[in-house]
Order: structure tokens, then C-alpha cells, then sequence
């Protein structure tokens, strides 16, 4: 029974102790996951300025559709970084489209 035990031990610490393979496609995931993060982030929070301007409140617009779209910006960041990883070419015309909307938004506050 002893020997069962540190035979058992030694080779859950070897486990440990020996690198596993990452996959290929782990960086891929990393960088589609963090896209649908922060696209369903940034339209969620222009969701809710556009019910509190319903509401007659204005509290907070600007910053918020500032974070709103600095994190559409980055979305199409892990986007681009995707399909690079993929090895395929990604949609540069919807892409493009997309940033200006997000660029527009950012600008808005500004002025």
C-alpha cells in the first residue's frame, strides 16, 4: 500500500512538474474571446445611455461613451489580431467601417 501511495505521488508531481502543450489555437481563443468581451461591453454600456437619455438623464454620457468606445477600438484590435493568428485576412472594410463609427463616438465628447 505504501509503494501504491508514493508511486501515486510521484506521478501527480510529475505532472506538475512537466510542461504541457499549448495549443495552437489558445492565442486565437485569448483574442476572440477579448473581442466579444469588449464589443458586447461597449454596446451594453450605449445600451444604457441610450435608456437614460429616454429617462431624461444625462448623467455621465460623455465618459461612459468615451469607455464605450475606447473599448470598441480595442475589440477590433483582438479582432485584427485574430484573423492574423488564423492566418486569414480579416474583413478590412467592415473593420475600417467599424473603427470610424467607434472614432466618431470618442470624438463627439470632445468637442
Amino acid at each position: 500500500m505504501k509503494i501504491f501511495i508514493s508511486n501515486l505521488l510521484l506521478a501527480l508531481l510529475a505532472f506538475a512538474w512537466i510542461p504541457m502543450d499549448v495549443e495552437a489555437d489558445q492565442g486565437l481563443d485569448y483574442y476572440l474571446d477579448a473581442f466579444y468581451e469588449q464589443s458586447n461591453e461597449a454596446s451594453q454600456i450605449l445600451k444604457d445611455i441610450e435608456n437614460d437619455l429616454k429617462n431624461g438623464s444625462r448623467e455621465k454620457v460623455c465618459s461612459r461613451q468615451s469607455k464605450a468606445a475606447k473599448l470598441g477600438l480595442l475589440a477590433n484590435k483582438s479582432l485584427i489580431k485574430a484573423f492574423e493568428l488564423n492566418g486569414t485576412e480579416p474583413p478590412i472594410e467592415a473593420i475600417t467601417a467599424s473603427q470610424k463609427k467607434w472614432r466618431y463616438l470618442l470624438n463627439q465628447c470632445k468637442n
